[in-house]
């Protein structure tokens, strides 16, 4: 195993968090992680949002339907993409896996809460002020965990394929 591969295998999603905050410079470093994701055709639709305040999170997490716990996080990122973009939904999914991983490398938890399609999404964006161009991909709260709860995984051979799959 190397470094990389290990804070891959250790991330999950973490639902309770300590309320340590988290460092402006890990901030930073994994924003720029989040920048540098892979984007098609180099368009790099996408536009993140950094929320600090608890009020702002407390309301943020009661749009949701399945993200409450973001009113706990210490931080909670938005991840929204420029709605012409033709490939902003991958792009900014590649964006919030370079959070995700980036954060994991600094021991910061978080969890993957959905935006696209959502009916809160449009709420989450009006109270964000963030302009009609752009629609919410993703929400990722995060913090240091209080706890963790692993959740089991599906075994490798039951997921992978070599040349073609035929059953």
């Amino acid at each position: 195993m190397n470094l990389g591969t290990t804070i891959l295998k250790c991330r999950h999603s973490v639902r309770s968090y300590k309320p340590d905050p988290v460092d402006d410079l890990v901030i930073r470093d994994v924003l720029e992680c989040a920048r540098l994701a892979p984007s098609a055709r180099n368009e790099q639709p996408w536009l993140f949002g950094v929320i600090r305040d608890q009020k702002m999170r407390e309301e943020i997490g009661a749009l949701t339907d399945n993200g409450k716990f973001i009113a706990e996080a210490p931080v909670c990122f938005a991840v929204f993409g420029l709605r012409d973009a033709k490939y902003y939904l991958e792009d900014c999914c590649a964006a919030t896996e370079n959070l995700i991983i980036a954060l994991q490398s600094y021991g910061v938890g978080s969890c993957w809460v959905a935006g696209e399609k959502k009916d809160y999404a449009g709420k989450v964006q009006k109270l964000l002020c963030v302009p009609d161009k752009y629609t919410l991909v993703s929400l990722l709260p995060a913090g240091y965990p209080a706890d963790l709860t692993l959740m089991e995984k599906k075994k490798t051979e039951d997921l992978v394929f070599y040349d073609r799959f035929c059953p």
